[in-house]
């Protein structure tokens, strides 16, 4: 094994690791003590902790997801089911250790916002360093591979609203499902973040008469790479010059100002990208 390959192996190890820590941190000391169901094996493991405080997260978590890995084997590759056995191994035991730690509030709205942010980063961690955490998602591709029909995220979200369902009934207290949401929602934006980083950037599309002046006064004031197509307008079936290139959040106030003093009558269109790799962005050496 080359240095490369051994030093990407260690940092995904430990990136799984980290997610473990985080995800498990949420459900023990923010969600748990608060009683708060938000989907997912762990949390069906919270509601079966509540119900008995005897019985530990960690280990019923690791406990519920050994008939899904037996399920996924059939459908799923052997390597994704082995990594995936031993994050949820490492969940599990992380998980009881977290629990020793006291709660950090017992107000439900904070233990939503903080238990969905710590969740979220481990969520993004695990898929940022391609490890599973077994639960809904393994019974989501099982479940698709089943119906032939449903998507997987559509599976996943029908296990979890299952859940989510249970442990409002279960608890007799439908606000858990408003808590629920904001743990998903608040969860999806932190993995997301996780996943892109905070650096947002922008793909823009200059639709203009003035393509060459637009592109040395970008490339003189603004160094980026810029690419010219040749256009035409469908309306009049005149030529235009197509511009096509991505800065980043904070240098799109000066792409317009440049843009408007050499040609006012431009046409922009501005977009979100979720990455850019290549010279001035991501690079290619990182491997995710």
């Amino acid at each position: 094994m080359d240095k490369q390959k051994l030093f990407n192996n260690i940092k995904g190890y430990l990136g799984m690791f980290f997610g473990c820590v985080f995800y498990a941190s949420g459900i023990v000391i923010f969600l748990a003590p608060c009683e708060i169901v938000a989907g997912g094996v762990a949390s069906l493991s919270v509601l079966f902790h509540l119900l008995n405080e005897k019985i530990p997260i960690g280990l019923i978590t690791i406990a519920l997801n050994i008939p899904i890995f037996l399920l996924g084997l059939k459908y799923t590759d052997g390597k994704f089911i082995l990594r995936s056995l031993l994050t949820v191994a490492v969940l599990g035991v992380v998980t009881d250790i977290l629990a020793l730690l006291p709660a950090m509030t017992t107000n439900p709205l904070l233990a939503a916002l903080y238990g969905g942010i710590f969740q979220g980063i481990g969520v993004g961690l695990f898929i940022r360093f391609e490890f599973s955490s077994g639960g809904t998602e393994l019974l989501g591709r099982v479940l698709s591979k089943w119906t032939k029909i449903l998507t997987i995220p559509v599976c996943v979200g029908i296990c979890d609203a299952i859940i989510v369902l249970t442990g409002t009934i279960v608890l007799r207290s439908a606000d858990n499902i408003l808590y629920a949401l904001i743990v998903i929602f608040v969860s999806t934006k932190l993995s997301e973040m996780v996943l892109v980083g905070l650096e947002k950037s922008k793909l823009c599309i200059i639709i203009c008469n003035k393509g060459q002046e637009i592109a040395q006064a970008l490339i003189e004031k603004s160094p980026r790479g810029i690419t010219m197509l040749d256009g035409e307008g469908m309306y009049r079936h005149e030529s235009r010059d197509v511009l096509l290139t991505c800065v980043k959040n904070r240098q799109l106030t000066q792409l317009r100002q440049i843009v408007h003093s050499v040609d006012e009558s431009a046409f922009v269109i501005i977009n979100n990208s979720v990455e850019v790799r290549g010279k001035g962005f991501t690079s290619w050496e990182r491997e995710l």
